[in-house]
């Protein structure tokens, strides 16, 4: 593999922004988590959203502590998954948005509360309410790893991703070439 001229300086800050740069080259999905019940609700956009395991099924998210959510997970104990489909990307920026917070931020989308009370997004590709299992925290963020109470899988497949600071809609019947482009490095055969 070849060598670039990336290297690490003495200013954290650059430092930062250069690892922003690497990290934007990695392909994820994009997901909402859900936290509160009632009148106390919240979200944030995610993209590190991972599976922990199936044996038993455990899923694990990293999320900043200063988020709004991460005081309601942590309190409560309870948090819900709504991964985003190809059409959601206003979604997914209006859960980003800084101006907005609490229950602001579900105005005009469709939702209603799961088993648990956690708010589910209507139209998610998938929704998984969890009970959190542990949060191990590091720095700015919290992870939280989370036992599934129960999901719910739309017939849905297109997904929405974010790369290089884009979000990318996914159509498997059209983009299935572009799919195993952003998720899979092609390897070059020797």
């Amino acid at each position: 593999m070849a060598r670039t001229d990336f290297h690490l300086v003495d200013g954290a800050d650059e430092i930062e922004q250069q690892f922003r740069s690497v990290m934007r080259r990695l392909a994820g999905g994009v997901s909402i988590i859900t936290a509160g019940r009632g009148a106390e609700i919240t979200g944030t956009t995610v993209t590190s959203l991972t599976s922990l395991g199936a044996t038993p099924p455990r899923l694990l998210v990293s999320i900043n502590r200063q988020a709004s959510c991460f005081a309601l997970i942590e309190r409560q104990r309870l948090f819900g998954v709504n991964i985003l489909g190809s059409d959601q990307p206003e979604v997914a920026g209006r859960f980003s948005n800084g101006r907005l917070n609490g229950g602001r931020r579900f105005e005009g989308i469709a939702w209603s509360p799961g088993l648990s009370g956690v708010p589910l997004l209507s139209h998610s590709l998938a929704t998984i309410e969890c009970q959190v299992e542990e949060i191990i925290e590091r720095h700015s963020h919290g992870i939280v790893v989370g036992s599934l109470l129960g999901f719910e899988l739309s017939p849905r497949l297109s997904g929405l991703v974010y790369w290089n600071g884009q979000y990318i809609e996914i159509d498997p019947d059209n983009d299935l070439d572009l799919l195993a482009e952003v998720s899979i490095p092609l390897a070059h055969v020797r």
